[in-house]
């Protein structure tokens, strides 16, 4: 990107991101911008944000697009973040499924789960909670989305380098649940891989992901207006089985949907109960 993004530039560069995947870009991000895309700008030959955005708009949903909304995603995770969510599902939210769920089957969506740290830190606390409880929980299936294709094909691939394994993996769960590759990284196991299936999906778009039992949609919320956030955790609501559980990032919290959702106090952490 050789010349300094415009004000104006920058006004439409951001009703673009937030029309196109709800992001919600603040004051003073050129710097961010420029970082993002000076590749992308440098492959198309493009020099100005302008020229960017005229390019797109006369493309239409191309390949330019959606490499764009993708570099301009956040896509910070790790194994286990902030624990507490996943300790709930362990000790409260299991015990109550497998005892009251006659079929056996439990349905969970990790939405915005990135290269699939999330999901598959769901699977393996089941695998650990099935060991604990046999016979229980045998019917399990998780649906992990996000709007970034690269990241999926990571998370799809379910093969990791070293240096992400040691964000929030502990030794003994990269032992049970991992085997080393001949290239010095780690692949998951088939039997926590086989529980997961990913899916390419636009929170701001409708969605027929089906019913859930429990909907994970944590520290996205946080880059959407206030409008947007109720939308799309109505349209969660909608998803999820009655008494079905949702559960926020640590940040992040339900407004205006008290008649929606209750809340549930768990001692660290709180999630959310579909009325």
């Amino acid at each position: 990107m050789k010349a300094e993004i415009t004000p104006q530039e920058y006004e439409s560069f951001k009703s673009f991101l937030q029309d196109a995947c709800g992001i919600l870009l603040g004051e003073n991000k050129q710097y961010l911008v420029k970082s993002r895309l000076r590749r992308i700008m440098e492959e198309n030959e493009l020099s100005t944000l302008g020229e960017l955005l005229d390019r797109i708009k006369r493309t239409g949903r191309s390949n330019l697009r959606e490499t764009v909304i993708d570099a301009m995603t956040t896509n910070e995770t790790l194994w286990f973040r902030d624990n507490h969510p996943f300790r709930i599902l362990q000790e409260k939210l299991l015990p109550e499924f497998a005892d009251k769920k006659a079929a056996q089957s439990l349905r969970i969506w990790s939405a915005a789960s990135s290269t699939g740290q999330e999901p598959y830190s769901v699977a393996m606390i089941i695998e650990e909670f099935r060991r604990q409880r046999p016979g229980k929980l045998r019917d399990v299936k998780i649906t992990a989305t996000d709007i970034s294709k690269s990241v999926l094909e990571v998370a799809r691939r379910g093969e990791y380098e070293m240096i992400a394994i040691g964000r929030g993996l502990s030794p003994e769960r990269q032992k049970q649940f991992f085997t080393p590759s001949l290239t010095g990284s780690w692949q998951i196991k088939p039997n926590v891989k086989s529980m997961v299936e990913f899916r390419e999906l636009n929170l701001l778009e409708r969605y027929m992901l089906g019913k859930f039992d429990i909907v994970m949609c944590r520290n996205v919320l946080i880059y959407f207006s206030a409008d947007l956030k109720k939308d799309i955790l109505t349209r969660i609501h909608g998803t999820l089985n009655p008494g079905g559980y949702l559960i926020l990032g640590a940040s992040e919290s339900l407004s205006g949907l008290s008649h929606l959702y209750e809340m549930v106090h768990c001692s660290p952490g709180i999630i959310y109960r579909k009325k």
